[in-house]
């Protein structure tokens, strides 16, 4: 199968592209594969400091996974153990930004609620149609959506497989901001530009926070907030400001 996921850097941005524009960027297992290997990678080099998650072309971002890659896995069992992409960009400690343009589908969707903040072009179509194929979708829909949007919308989407536009994706809270496409790359390559001046261990805390409040008691939370503001504290120390 033909794809890739490719990297470029600017300014201290990893520019992650979904790289198969005739299948609209729906992922391969090679494609989870290098993925994955660029989330590595960029987690380990100190001096990328945001992410942009783009798919090439203009017909989509992403429409979830290739349905052939399926037929790879031998067994039901053999595909429990498939690469995770979605969980790829959950592991980046960095600061993600989706740009969303055309179809955002099933895992395609997934891998947006992976990133940090998602910027849509007015040409975005989101929805989950796994449940109209007889299955539910596994990249984190089901925990990950209820958290960002509220049970409602979470069983709506997830229980019809219908698909909703940019302006009510917005209203619904699934994106931060609706853009003409015309201007969609350039309107997150700023965001990202600015996360990239931010201190990163503070950027990177921030997140580390917030994520952490999706799962722990408030208790918990609060400790682990103090503990990262003191470790941004150490941080300021050491470098002398």
């Amino acid at each position: 199968m033909d794809g890739a996921v490719t990297l470029a850097v600017t300014e201290g941005v990893a520019v992650l592209t979904l790289d198969r524009p005739a299948k609209h960027n729906s992922i391969t297992n090679a494609m989870a594969g290098e993925l994955a290997a660029h989330a590595q990678a960029i987690n380990g080099d100190d001096s990328l400091r945001a992410v942009l998650l783009r798919g090439a072309g203009e017909r989509a971002f992403c429409a979830g996974m290739d349905l052939k890659a399926i037929e790879a896995f031998r067994t039901a069992w053999d595909f429990r153990h498939r690469p995770d992409y979605p969980g790829a960009v959950r592991a980046i400690r960095k600061p993600v930004v989706a740009a969303l343009k055309g179809w955002a589908l099933g895992g395609g969707f997934e891998l947006a609620l992976a990133c940090d903040i998602r910027i849509a072009g007015r040409s975005a179509r989101i929805g989950f149609p796994e449940v109209t194929r007889g299955w539910v979708g596994g990249g984190g829909a089901s925990q990950i959506l209820p958290r960002v949007a509220g049970l409602g919308v979470a069983m709506r989407l997830l229980l019809t497989g219908e698909q909703i536009g940019a302006d009510e994706a917005l209203r619904l809270r699934l994106v931060e901001e609706v853009v003409d496409d015309d201007a969609l790359e350039e309107t997150a390559m700023a965001l990202c530009r600015k996360l990239a001046a931010l201190p990163p261990v503070a950027t990177q805390a921030v997140k580390a926070a917030v994520r952490q409040s999706l799962e722990a008691p408030l208790a918990a939370g609060l400790a682990y907030e103090n503990e990262m503001n003191v470790l941004c504290l150490a941080a300021l120390r050491e470098a002398g400001r």
